[in-house]
C-alpha cells in the first residue's frame, strides 16, 4: 500500500495562521448542510397529507416535490461564483435568512401555488448555502490533512441529513400537521444567522473585471433545462415535447456558456481547472458514482415495500445501515486518504460498491435480512469512500480564489449525475420489467399495458381484475420486477467498474502543501499603506 512520503508528511503539519475556532466554524457549516440535506427529503413522507389538504393537481404536485432540487441545482454555479466575488460569508448569511423565511412561508402556505413558490425560494436559499459551506471550509482549513478530516465530517452530516429527513418527517406528521416539516428549519436558522455572522470568516476570490451576469444567468437557465429534462426522462416521458425541448435548449445554453467563458479575459468559471487531471477526474467520478447508484435507492425502496411488503417505517430502518456505514466512511476518510492516497481510495471505493451491488443481485422474492444488511453496509461504505475521495481531490486541486466556483461545479455534477442515474437506470428497469407481463393468461391487452408502467400500478390492475387472472398478474409482475432489479444492478456494477478505471488518473499520493498566501494586488496594497 502506498503511504505519504516523509517529505509530504512534513508538509502536513498544521499551517500557520489557522484560527483555533476553525472547528467551531465546521460545526456551523455542518448545521447549514444538515438543514439543506433534510429539506431535500423531509417532504417525501408529507406528500399524502399535502395532497389531502391543498388538493393540488397532478402537475402542481410534481412541482411541489421537484421545484426545490431543480432550482437549487440550476443556481449553484451562479451563487458559488457570486460568493467568490462579493464574499462567501455574505452569500451564506443571505442564504440562511432566505431559507428561514421560505420555510415559514411553506409551513403556512394556504394553496399549492404558494407552496410551490416557497419551495422554489428554499431552492434559492439552498443554492446560496451549499457551495458557500465547501468554499469557506476550503479557506479555514488550508492544511490538507485537517481539511480532509473536515470534509469527512461534512460528508457524514450530509448522509445523516438525507437519511433522517423521512424519519423526522414521519414523526412530525404523527403529532402535527404537514407544515411542521418546514418549521423545524426556523429555530436552527435563527441560531445559525448570528453565530455565523460572529464566527465565520469573510473571504473573496479574484475581483479583476466585472462579474459576468449574462454568463451566470445563462448557466442557471441551461442547468435548469438540463436537470428538468433529465428528471422527466427518469419519469418515463422520453417522447414528450415538454421533456425534449428543455433538454435540448438547456444543453445548447450550457455549450454557449462554456464557449463564452473560454473567450472572456475574466471568466465566471475558470475552465482551465478541467485541464488538471485530478480535478476533471474527480468531477467525472462524482457524476459516475451518482449515475450508477441514485436510481437504485428508488428501486430498492420499491423492492422493500412492494415485493417484500414492508411498511415505510420498516423500509427506512432497513436502509439505516447504509447511512451508518456512510457516516463511518466519512469519519474514517481522512485517515484512509493519508494511508492509501486519492487513487487507491477512490478506485477501491468504486470496486467495493460494485461488489455490494453484485451481492444484492442475490435478492429474490423472499426476504433475506442478512443479505440486505451485508449488501447495504458495503454499499454505504463504498459509496461514501468514493465520494469523499473525489470531493476532497476536487476541492484541494482548485485554486483558493476559485473555491466557490469549484464547490458549485462539484455540487452541480452531483445533481446532474443523480438526475441522469434516475433516467438511465429507470429506463433499464422498465425495459427489463415490462416484457415479463406480455403473456399473462386471462389479462386483457389494455390492462397488461397499464401494468407494465410500474409494479405499484400492476398491483392495482391485478386487484381490479381479481380471481386467478389477477393473482397470476400479481405473481408475474413481482417476478418481472425482481428480474428487472437484477439487470439494473448488473448495469450499475459495470458503471462502477468504469469509475474504478477512471479513478486511476487521480494522484497516487496525497500531497499536503498548505495553500499559498494570496497577496493583494499592488494597487490594493498601496491603498492599504496610505490608509495606515
Amino acid at each position: 500500500m502506498s503511504q505519504t512520503t516523509p517529505a509530504a508528511a512534513g508538509l502536513c503539519r498544521r499551517a500557520p495562521g489557522t484560527g483555533a475556532n476553525r472547528w467551531v466554524v465546521l460545526v456551523v457549516l455542518c448545521v447549514s448542510l444538515l438543514l439543506v440535506a433534510l429539506d431535500a427529503t423531509v417532504l417525501h413522507v408529507a406528500v399524502p397529507a399535502v395532497t389531502e389538504d391543498l388538493r393540488p393537481g397532478a402537475t402542481e404536485l410534481l412541482w411541489i416535490v421537484d421545484v426545490y432540487p431543480l432550482v437549487c441545482a440550476s443556481l449553484l454555479i451562479l451563487f458559488g461564483t457570486l460568493g467568490d466575488r462579493v464574499g462567501r460569508r455574505r452569500v451564506l448569511l443571505l442564504g440562511y435568512a432566505l431559507f428561514g423565511a421560505a420555510s415559514a412561508l411553506a409551513a403556512v402556505a394556504p394553496s399549492a401555488g404558494l407552496l410551490i413558490v416557497a419551495r422554489a425560494l428554499l431552492g434559492v436559499g439552498g443554492a446560496m448555502i451549499m457551495p458557500a459551506t465547501l468554499s469557506i471550509l476550503r479557506q479555514v482549513f488550508p492544511d490538507r490533512r485537517e481539511r480532509a478530516l473536515a470534509i469527512g465530517v461534512w460528508s457524514a452530516v450530509a448522509a445523516v441529513g438525507a437519511a433522517v429527513g423521512p424519519l423526522l418527517g414521519g414523526f412530525l406528521l404523527e403529532h402535527f400537521w404537514w407544515g411542521s416539516v418546514f418549521l423545524v428549519n426556523i429555530p436552527l436558522m435563527l441560531v445559525s444567522l448570528p453565530v455565523g455572522r460572529l464566527l465565520l470568516p469573510e473571504s473573496k476570490g479574484e475581483r479583476d473585471g466585472p462579474w459576468d451576469v449574462a454568463g451566470a444567468l445563462t448557466a442557471a437557465a441551461g442547468l435548469f433545462g438540463l436537470v428538468f429534462g433529465v428528471k422527466r426522462l427518469g419519469g418515463g416521458q422520453p417522447a414528450s415535447a415538454v421533456t425534449l425541448v428543455p433538454l435540448v435548449v438547456g444543453a445548447l445554453l450550457v455549450v454557449w456558456f462554456v464557449r463564452r467563458q473560454r473567450r472572456r479575459r475574466c471568466p465566471l468559471v475558470d475552465l482551465s481547472m478541467f485541464a488538471r487531471p485530478a480535478f476533471s477526474t474527480a468531477v467525472g467520478c462524482i457524476v459516475l458514482a451518482m449515475l450508477a447508484l441514485v436510481g437504485l435507492e428508488l428501486i430498492a425502496a420499491q423492492y422493500l415495500q412492494l415485493v417484500l411488503g414492508l411498511s415505510p417505517l420498516q423500509t427506512g430502518l432497513r436502509l439505516l445501515p447504509l447511512t451508518v456505514a456512510a457516516m463511518a466512511a466519512g469519519l474514517a476518510g481522512a485517515r484512509m486518504l493519508r494511508r492509501f492516497g486519492p487513487r487507491r481510495m477512490v478506485c477501491s471505493g468504486f470496486c467495493l460498491t460494485a461488489l455490494a451491488v453484485l451481492t444484492l443481485t442475490a435478492m429474490g422474492g423472499r426476504d433475506n435480512p442478512g443479505l440486505l444488511l451485508f449488501g447495504f453496509v458495503l454499499l454505504g461504505f463504498g459509496l461514501e469512500t468514493t465520494l469523499f475521495g473525489a470531493y476532497e481531490s476536487m476541492l484541494s486541486e482548485a485554486p483558493l480564489r476559485q473555491a466557490g466556483g469549484a464547490a458549485a461545479i462539484g455540487e452541480t455534477s452531483y445533481q446532474l449525475g443523480a438526475g441522469m442515474g434516475i433516467a438511465l437506470l429507470g429506463s433499464v428497469m422498465n425495459a427489463a420489467y415490462a416484457p415479463g407481463l406480455a403473456s399473462v393468461p386471462g389479462v386483457p391487452v389494455r390492462a397488461t399495458a397499464a401494468a407494465g408502467h410500474s409494479l405499484g400500478e400492476a398491483y392495482d390492475v391485478a386487484g381490479r381484475i381479481g380471481g386467478p387472472a389477477g393473482a397470476a398478474l400479481r405473481r408475474a409482475a413481482r417476478d418481472s420486477f425482481v428480474h428487472g432489479l437484477h439487470v439494473t444492478l448488473l448495469v450499475s456494477a459495470c458503471l462502477l467498474l468504469l469509475g474504478a478505471v477512471m479513478a486511476l488518473r487521480l494522484p497516487r499520493v496525497m500531497h499536503c502543501e498548505p495553500d499559498p498566501v494570496e497577496l493583494p494586488a499592488p494597487r490594493e496594497a498601496e491603498r492599504t499603506r496610505v490608509s495606515a
